[in-house]
C-alpha cells in the first residue's frame, strides 16, 4: 500500500473526528460519548434486537452490553426479552430516552449546518458531492461475501426479491417454473454454490453458480438489492462467482439475461463477456454470453 496513500486516510479521520466531536467524552454537549448516543438513536421509536443492533453497528459484544447498562442506569432505555422468543432481546426507548433522541436530532442537525455555514453555495456542492462519495465507498468496504447455504433465510430472501423484480421488469412477467432450473441440490457442493452479500449482517445481494466439473460452468441468479446499487457490489458478486468456478476446474463461465436488464448486460460486456449464439433454451433470455476463466 502506498505510504502517501494511507498518510491521507488518517489525516482525513483526525479531521473528521475532531470536527464531529467524537474526541469528547461528552458529544453534542451530554453526558456520555459518541458510541452511546449512537447507540441511543440506532435503537429509534420501535425498539431493536440487541443481536441486530450490535451487527448493524459492528460493535464488540461486550463493549456494546456496557453501553447498554450505561443507558438502562441513566433511565434511557430497557432491554428486555421478547414476548415471542425470551431468548431474544429488546432494547427500547424510555420516555426520556425519547426525550434525548429528539435533543440529540437538533443538535445533529446544528452541527450539520456548521459544516455548511462558512462555505459558499458552489463549496457546499461541492462538499456534499464528496461526502456522497466518500460514504459509497466506504460502505462499499463494510460488504461481506460468503457462501450460504440455498436454503438459508438471507438467500430465500434474495431469491424472492430477484424473482420479484424480474416479474415486475419482464415485459411478460416472470414465472420461476418456467426457467431453467437452480434450486436444491444444484445449488449445493459439488454441484454448484450460492454466494450471499451482506452489509450490516442485511442480505443485499447474491449470485449463484451450476458447476459441472470442466464443462462451463453457469452463473445465475446475479441480484443487488436497489438501495445497494452503485457500489459496485455486482461487479464483487462476478468476480468472486466467476473465483470458485475457476478454483473448480472450470474454464469457461456461460449466463444469459434478458433485454430488459440493460445494467446487467452493460457489466457482463465491461467485465469480459463476449455475446455469442444460444447455448440453451431459457425462455426469459435474449442475449447469451460467455468467458474464459483461464488465459488463453
Amino acid at each position: 500500500m502506498d505510504l502517501t496513500a494511507t498518510q491521507r486516510v488518517r489525516g482525513f479521520n483526525r479531521t473528521v473526528t475532531q470536527r464531529i466531536g467524537a474526541l469528547n467524552e461528552e458529544y453534542l454537549a451530554r453526558d456520555r460519548p459518541l458510541g452511546a448516543s449512537r447507540v441511543l438513536w440506532e435503537i429509534g421509536e420501535g425498539g431493536l434486537d440487541v443481536r441486530v443492533l450490535r451487527a448493524r453497528l459492528d460493535l464488540d459484544s461486550g463493549y456494546l452490553s456496557r453501553l447498554l447498562r450505561r443507558l438502562e442506569g441513566d433511565g434511557l432505555i430497557t432491554v428486555e426479552p421478547s414476548r415471542d422468543d425470551r431468548r431474544v432481546r429488546i432494547a427500547r426507548l424510555s420516555e426520556a430516552g425519547r426525550a434525548e433522541r429528539e435533543l440529540l436530532d437538533r443538535r445533529s442537525e446544528k452541527l450539520a449546518s456548521s459544516f455548511l455555514e462558512p462555505l459558499d453555495e458552489q463549496q457546499r456542492a461541492r462538499l456534499l458531492e464528496a461526502m456522497g462519495v466518500v460514504e459509497r465507498l466506504l460502505t462499499s468496504g463494510l460488504v461481506e461475501i460468503r457462501v450460504d447455504a440455498p436454503t438459508s433465510a438471507a438467500a430465500r430472501f434474495c431469491f424472492r426479491s430477484y424473482f420479484a423484480e424480474l416479474d415486475a421488469r419482464f415485459e411478460a412477467g416472470f414465472d420461476p417454473g418456467r426457467s431453467i432450473s437452480a434450486e436444491g441440490d444444484e445449488l449445493i457442493e459439488p454441484g454448484g454454490l450460492v454466494l450471499i452479500a451482506r452489509l450490516r449482517d442485511e442480505p443485499i445481494g447474491c449470485g449463484a453458480l451450476k458447476l459441472h466439473g470442466r464443462d462451463p460452468a453457469e452463473i445465475k441468479r446475479m441480484w443487488v438489492a436497489p438501495e445497494a446499487r452503485g457500489l459496485g457490489l455486482g461487479r464483487r458478486l462476478l468476480h468472486e462467482l466467476e473465483q470458485h468456478a475457476r478454483q473448480r476446474g472450470a474454464t469457461l463461465a456461460r449466463l444469459e439475461t434478458n433485454r430488459a436488464l440493460t445494467e446487467a448486460i452493460d457489466l457482463y460486456r465491461s467485465a469480459g463477456y463476449i455475446e455469442v449464439a444460444p447455448f440453451n433454451h431459457e425462455p426469459y433470455a435474449n442475449h447469451w454470453f460467455e468467458k474464459q476463466l483461464v488465459e488463453s
